[in-house]
């Protein structure tokens, strides 16, 4: 079971050397990969209005919050470390061109030497897909369709694409990556959304809400089962990555992702509860607690 540690973007700041230790630290605690969620635009809360979003209550991340670009932000902390593998939690897909995330990855892979690890969804912030000038009502079908014109890229020298959302006439990516991009896919424990997971991903990464969809994995895990069956789909094929927030219970849902079979699980601060904390904060109690870890882990 290989553990990771989660990036809270929104209490990351902007002091380089700040962040660059924060990786650089956990990379020597022991962890595995760095996750980290993006957004590309945040808006104001009177411009977000009513929800939903995405299954919070109320907007979890507005304008006030710092993000930086994901993959601008991994492909300078993998020049600084050696072995630790970074995670897209989740690349918000439909509100870019798949060409360009295509070649982004592609490169980063390269010159990374594998360690970056990419997870897409939908999305939940229309604000933001306006403003991008993409499709919010369509994403999902976009998503998918993303999903191949980027495997094609990913291995085909001249790809020729006529789609109901792209067209590409003779072109291609060079350099190829020099293996297969896994994709996985995060989305709510939802079985609209863990149906595209069991057509299109390679992997799924179950987006359980800090202090709401606590206690959801097991079920979760066992109804993405029958869904693959269902679709004629070996369950056994489609990885699960799992997340654990620390807090009350924390310890009980680790034990869960290891007994579902889980192939990773990462884990951080709930910030949600805890929004005074800094990076520094995240830092410490991540470096204190990974003994704990590693003994459930085994």
């Amino acid at each position: 079971m290989r553990v990771g540690a989660i990036l809270s973007q929104a209490d990351a700041g902007t002091d380089p050397t700040k962040i660059r230790r924060y990786a650089r630290e956990l990379e020597e605690a022991g962890y595995e990969h760095l996750m980290a969620y993006d957004h590309v635009l945040g808006a104001s809360p009177e411009r977000l209005g009513a929800g939903p979003f995405g299954g919070f209550p109320e907007p979890p991340y507005t304008s006030e919050h710092t993000f930086h670009e994901i993959l601008v932000l991994f492909s300078h902390l993998a020049a600084v470390t050696s072995t630790m593998e970074f995670v897209t939690s989740v690349v918000v897909l439909p509100q870019r061109q798949a060409p360009v995330v295509a070649k982004q990855v592609a490169t980063m892979d390269l010159l990374s030497e594998g360690r970056l690890r990419l997870a897409v969804g939908a999305g939940w912030n229309a604000a933001e897909y306006m403003a991008l000038g993409a499709d919010f009502d369509h994403r999902t079908a976009v998503l998918e369709e993303q999903i191949e014109v980027m495997r094609k890229l990913w291995t085909e020298r001249i790809v020729t694409f006529d789609g109901r959302f792209h067209q590409l006439d003779r072109v291609g990516i060079n350099p190829l990556p020099e293996r297969p991009i896994p994709v996985m896919m995060g989305t709510r424990i939802a079985d609209a959304a863990m149906r595209r997971v069991a057509r299109v991903a390679d992997g799924w990464m179950p987006l359980a809400l800090p202090g709401i969809d606590r206690g959801t994995l097991a079920e979760g895990v066992r109804r993405m089962r029958e869904i693959c069956e269902s679709q004629g789909r070996d369950p056994d094929s489609l990885p699960v990555f799992a997340r654990v927030y620390f807090g009350p219970g924390w310890q009980a849902e680790t034990e869960t992702a290891l007994r579902c079979g889980c192939a990773d699980f990462s884990v951080g601060v709930n910030r949600f509860e805890n929004p005074d904390m800094t990076l520094e904060d995240h830092l410490r109690i991540l470096v204190e607690t990974k003994p704990e870890i590693d003994s459930l882990v085994g």
